[in-house]
């Protein structure tokens, strides 16, 4: 039997289409549940301070290229949303005077427009947050060269040659959107062959970098959160990195503030890779079969499901 239809776009498949019983329970836990919820390759963390949270996000790029050496260079794929933990990790390194010239890193997506990824002069651009963010303020005898720093484009061949130089990715950043993507990740549309059920996990995690389709409700997400709410200014299509090149990654870590998603979807995808229950209308429940995730939360934004009216 076909799923029911998504009440925010018909046409598409999101977290709407769950069963019943599945938002039923998600809207029961509390931050004391959603951290008993941890299991074997399943950890759930709670921060009781932004500065807490967001040194620990920073420190993982830091114990990640600690790490790395000219013959065993180690990276770090991260994130734009959040971007508070880059000043952060500026300035750690150059305070702790960290040489990371073996580092690398990798940018997690960014938008495309007629098909072309969008100039570092785009003010929405994920590149240059980056790098006025965090790489041009790092310590030029300090920071990894040019070569290492890895932003994907439309043409993703070189960006996912990378991914096979033996550079060894030690974790993969990232936070959770409206839609419950990590990345751009998306829901796909409900057409062709998905247009009675979502792909199945194995098909979804096939997926590697790609020129992806964005969800309206993605696109409304990111008029809030970085363009004051002005719909018309952002992308509808981006190039993001894919299940293929996550499964690279030692360790998925999402950070929940609780400025991106909102209550239930913090909760939604915390029991969903808890209970091992992946669906491809709900992304990051596809985390549920990767071998280590973690999932911070800042305690003061899980927010509740209550009723409230305003």
């Amino acid at each position: 039997m076909p799923r029911k239809l998504s009440a925010i776009a018909p046409d598409w498949w999101d977290y709407t289409t769950l069963d019943q019983e599945i938002i039923a329970d998600t809207v029961q836990l509390t931050p004391e549940k959603m951290a008993k919820l941890s299991r074997p390759g399943f950890k759930v963390v709670l921060y009781d301070t932004l500065e807490d949270f967001y040194l620990a996000e920073a420190l993982e790029y830091i114990h990640a290229w600690k790490q790395s050496t000219n013959d065993n260079p180690v990276g770090v794929c991260g994130p734009i949303g959040p971007t508070e933990q880059l000043p952060l990790v500026v300035r750690l390194v150059n305070e702790l005077g960290l040489d990371i010239r073996s580092g690398h890193f990798w940018g997690m997506d960014e938008w495309v427009v007629d098909g072309v990824e969008v100039p570092v002069s785009h003010p929405l651009s994920f590149e240059r947050c980056d790098r006025a963010m965090c790489f041009n303020r790092i310590d030029k005898k300090l920071r990894m060269p040019d070569a290492n720093l890895h932003f994907p484009k439309a043409d993703t061949a070189a960006y996912r040659a990378t991914w096979e130089t033996g550079v060894r990715c030690a974790v993969m950043q990232g936070g959770q959107g409206d839609v419950k993507h990590w990345a751009f990740n998306d829901p796909p549309r409900r057409k062709g062959r998905w247009k009675d059920n979502p792909p199945p996990p194995d098909e979804y995690r096939k997926l590697a970098t790609r020129l992806v389709e964005l969800h309206p409700l993605t696109v409304a997400q990111n008029a809030r959160t970085s363009g004051g709410g002005n719909i018309s200014l952002v992308p509808t299509q981006a190039v993001s990195v894919g299940p293929q090149e996550t499964w690279k990654a030692e360790k998925v870590s999402i950070w929940h503030a609780g400025t991106h998603d909102n209550a239930f979807g913090q909760r939604l995808t915390c029991l969903m890779i808890a209970q091992r229950i992946p669906d491809a209308s709900v992304p990051m429940s596809l985390l549920a079969d990767h071998p280590n995730v973690q999932f911070n939360y800042y305690r003061g934004g899980i927010g509740s499901c209550a009723i409230e009216m305003h």
